[in-house]
């Protein structure tokens, strides 16, 4: 996840990039999570005279997936099921 590289969640480092309130893929303070956790109040604080909210959602998406093969490359060693089996 790399909380480390986004300045504003740093604060939420365990120390190794993940969030210390992320238990597998569950975030244990959900219902209480800080606002830059939340989608829909970081688009209608500081996003919604920039973009539609399907646009905002998109662009969510895609740096999600991002992230995701970015993992998958510096941790797993690359994305195993896309490999060419010989």
């Amino acid at each position: 996840m790399h909380v480390d590289r986004v300045e504003l969640l740093r604060g939420l480092d365990r120390g190794d990039g993940q969030c210390r309130y992320l238990e597998g893929r569950l975030c244990t303070i959900y219902d209480e999570r800080p606002d830059i956790c939340n989608v829909d109040k970081m688009y209608d604080r500081f996003f919604r005279d920039l973009m539609s909210k399907k646009e905002y959602y998109q662009r969510n998406l895609e740096g999600c997936r991002d992230i995701r093969k970015q993992h998958e490359t510096e941790f797993l060693g690359g994305d195993k099921r896309n490999e060419k089996k010989g």
